[in-house]
């Protein structure tokens, strides 16, 4: 897996455009993040269709020809420096298949953030694209708008990407090691409902793959890990970083199933990095080059996530 090309770090007086390509967004946590943006010194502006939501199905924010159209027309707009996305929740598969890409590539590499439902996105961005995105807080997310571990470390990896190229785990390793690859991965769920389609990753080889999801049960998180593992998705895998599993059973019950499907890939495996539905969440940038060491429970890109 090569690595991929780096967006221009952000200064002081960035545009910044916040999009919301899946679920509704809440029109005071919406203010409130820009509120955050502004306090960094950076120029936000809001996509025509934010606080849209879908007249039928209302877990979306707006029409999916909207939702693309907002996206697209921030990231073509040559004033734009960064596309930050406002919430997750579902939808962003929706409109993967309405960009025009070659219209997008042509506009130039840029700084994009998310997480969640947005794994799709940042998939479709390394294939389509092959940039390097952040996997991190959201606009009008409740981490980003209350926690300041996680606005601190979105804020340096932004303006000052060489003070955060070391993340740090809070746990003990699944498999000790260490392995040197290219960073990937999201939320399990959508990694596993991308297989197939035509804007995702053919695979994990080469990679040190990043894992977390929310919300589950045990025997999904089963059902996905094995979807990825019969689809050859992970062969090649160099080393897997997990991160958190919010609101899915105990760690201690969830320990063995990870340990089960994970463990015989002969590869390291680290928990509890701090990153994903967890409250202070880090920011990891997807596509760069870095060394996994489990047993010390560190993550060392070899060169910031921007440049």
């Amino acid at each position: 897996m090569k690595t991929l090309l780096r967006p221009a770090r952000l200064a002081p007086g960035a545009r910044v455009a916040v999009v919301a390509p899946s679920g509704p967004v809440s029109e005071e946590r919406l203010q409130a993040g820009l509120d955050v943006l502004r306090g960094w010194h950076l120029d936000p502006v809001v996509a025509p269709h934010v606080l849209d939501r879908h007249g039928t199905f209302g877990y979306l924010a707006g029409a999916d020809a909207d939702r693309a159209a907002d996206l697209q027309s921030a990231w073509c707009d040559p004033s734009v420096d960064a596309v930050l996305c406002a919430r997750g929740g579902y939808g962003a598969q929706r409109i993967a298949d309405l960009l025009d890409w070659e219209a997008m590539r042509a506009a130039g590499p840029k700084v994009f953030v998310g997480f969640s439902d947005i794994t799709a996105l940042h998939e479709a961005f390394a294939a389509r694209l092959g940039l390097v995105t952040l996997h991190g807080p959201m606009a009008a997310g409740v981490d980003f708008l209350k926690n300041a571990r996680a606005q601190e470390h979105l804020k340096a990896t932004l303006f000052a990407p060489e003070t955060v190229t070391t993340l740090v785990s809070g746990g003990t390793p699944l498999v000790p090691g260490r392995a040197r690859g290219v960073t990937l991965g999201g939320c399990l769920s959508l990694l596993a409902a991308e297989l197939g389609t035509p804007h995702a990753r053919p695979g994990a080889r080469g990679g040190l793959l990043c894992l977390e999801d929310v919300g589950e049960e045990t025997y999904r998180l089963d059902r996905y890990l094995t979807q990825l593992l019969r689809a050859g998705w992970l062969d090649g895998v160099r080393g897997v970083l997990l991160g958190s599993w919010e609101r899915c059973e105990p760690r201690d019950r969830l320990r063995p199933l990870l340990a089960d499907r994970l463990g015989g890939l002969g590869v390291p495996v680290a928990e509890e990095f701090g990153f994903g539905h967890c409250a202070g969440a880090l920011t990891v940038p997807f596509g760069v080059a870095a060394e996994l060491d489990a047993g010390a429970g560190t993550l060392t890109l070899a060169e910031p996530a921007l440049r």
